[in-house]
Order: C-alpha cells, then structure tokens, then sequence
C-alpha cells in the first residue's frame, strides 16, 4: 500500500485522542499490518511498545507537550497501572516544568514491574502512603493515578538542581498548595534521601511567581544580593496599575521579565504590548527605572549580573551588587 494510502486511513479511522495503544487502534480498523506500514511511511510514531501518536501531530507540538504525550504513552501501554511520580505528577498537575527531562517517573512500594520497566521510564522505590496520593481524570474520562500535590514538589525537590524545582514548587504554591503541608509532610517522612535538598526548596519557594521565567529571575536576583527586590509590585500610574514582575519600591527601579506568555494568554500580542508600553512609560515619567531581560539572559547570569549592576550605579571595580 503506498504511504498516501496509508496515512489517508490513519486520517480518517484515528480515534479521539493524542496518543493511541494498540488495541485502541485495531478497535478502530488500524489492524497490526496497517500499523507496521503507517510507521514505516511515516505516518505513526511509536512512542512505546503499544502507543503510537500521528506523527504530523507530533511534529508540530511544543517539547513539553511531547513529555506529557510520553506519559500518556506510557499510561496506555501499562493499561493505566503505574503511580507517576516526581517530574511526571508535576506534569499531570499542570504545573510549570523547565529543562527536567523527558524520562517518566513512577513510584512503586515494589521491585519494578515488567510493564513499567524501559529506558524511557525511571522507577522509585518509596514509601507510598495512601494519604500522599491521588487520582486525575484525562480528558476522555480515565482515572491516572499519581502522587498528591505535596508529595509531588518534595519528590522534586530530592532529584533535581534548585532552581529547576523551585519552578515547579512556585507554580504549586500559585495554585493552591499549602507550604504548611509541605513542611509538615517532609518532617513526616521516613524517605530520609534528599531531605536537606528538599528543606532548602521550600525556604525559597514564592508562589507570587507566575512563570518559570520568574522564578528564575528571582533565584538570580537573590543571589545577586538583591533582596530588595519583591515580586507582583502593584504602581499606580497615569495610565493605570502598573503590575511589575520585581520592584525595589525605595530606589524606584522595576525589573521585567518579557516572557511571551505573559503578552498572549488572553490579549492579541499587538495590544497587549501597546497597553504594557504606555503602562512603562508613565511608569518612568512617575521616576522610576525598568530594567528588561529576557530568557536567554538568564543563562548568562555573570553577564546579567553586570549588566544589573551597571544599571544599578554601582562601581565598574565591584565584581557583583552589595547584599542587600
């Protein structure tokens, strides 16, 4: 069969959803046969043994929508099993994830199950109270079974670098988890690996911090010895409430983060950047100072660092900004 053919049927008989297993499929007329030859055309990607995802949808999403497509991959191919832990319950919460990797996590009380077993998937071996897990529905209605929201950021926290945890434990906070059960949680707990990393995310965490890019701009500053800086400073302007991202309300400097999201989520980009400017500018006719800076600024943070400096009015012979 000739690979028009072939995706012309995977078209017109792919069920509703992202991801598909096999028997999924061959219950909407996708037999093993057409799937081997969807794959080899190139139509189908198999993102695991018995999951398979259209490969014009998969080329057109986001990275981090593909990890969360690799979850569900694995959720369809272990007929719904297996607990998701760590960096994947952080995805099936919703929250914010940055630069984590794409491996699966679940937790398992046990020895690793064969269906779970891959080298897309990591498995902990952990302690799993029933009190600390719960259950999410996927959007055609199945139960997928994961850790609770406290657990989640803790588990986080004891495998990943800072910053990359503290973007999933700020958005947690934004959303509603409390920092009480957290703290409470981890002092709880007979998992003892990790506990200091973990103890140290929870001293930073600002659930004020609405993306990644904010998070991590905070981190930055507070490592500059810019505590002076808070998040969500509310400035009445001219032209309205100013929100900005940092703001030392003393020296009347705001620092902001232009992540795109922030311009897109419910305004065309024209007007909601036209209506940020005339924001800015009243702003600095009321005398104060924006600093901007964008994502890739924050992987050069010597380089920001001296730039904020700079800005700041410090000496060119200081290597870094005084503690606040």
């Amino acid at each position: 069969m000739k690979a028009d053919a072939v995706r012309a049927l995977v078209d017109d008989r792919w069920p509703e959803r992202a991801v598909a297993s096999t028997s999924q499929l061959a219950a909407a007329g996708l037999d093993d046969r057409l799937l081997t030859a969807a794959v080899k055309s190139g139509a189908l990607l198999r993102l695991r043994r018995g999951a398979y995802v259209r490969a014009a949808y998969w080329n057109r999403i986001k990275p981090w929508d593909r990890d969360q497509l690799r979850i569900m991959a694995h959720f369809e191919s272990t007929s719904g099993l297996a607990r998701y832990s760590h960096v994947s319950a952080a995805r099936l919460h919703g929250f914010h994830v940055w630069n984590a990797g794409s491996l699966v996590h679940v937790t398992t009380q046990y020895s690793n199950s064969s269906a779970s077993a891959g080298k897309d998937v990591q498995t902990h071996r952990l302690p799993l109270p029933e009190i600390e897990c719960t259950s999410l529905w996927t959007p055609d209605g199945q139960k997928i079974m994961t850790t609770a929201v406290e657990r989640t950021v803790l588990d986080c926290a004891r495998i990943l670098p800072l910053d990359k945890a503290a973007v999933i434990g700020d958005h947690a906070l934004h959303k509603g988890a409390s920092m009480a059960s957290m703290r409470r949680l981890l002092e709880e707990s007979p998992v003892t690996r990790g506990g200091r990393r973990a103890l140290d995310l929870l001293d930073v965490l600002d659930g004020r911090s609405e993306s990644a890019g904010e998070t991590r701009t905070r981190l930055l500053l507070h490592s500059f010895g810019l505590g002076t800086f808070k998040p969500q400073v509310e400035i009445m302007t001219t032209a309205g409430l100013f929100r900005a991202d940092f703001a030392d309300a003393e020296a009347r400097v705001a620092i902001e983060f232009d992540g795109a999201v922030k311009y897109m989520d419910y305004k065309p980009t024209q007007e909601a950047l036209l209506a940020e400017r005339w924001r800015e500018n009243a702003l600095v006719e009321a005398g104060w100072r924006v600093f901007r800076l964008q994502w890739n600024h924050l992987d050069r943070p010597g380089e920001l660092r001296a730039r904020l400096a700079a800005f700041l009015g410090y000496p060119e012979t200081q290597k870094r900004p005084r503690p606040a």
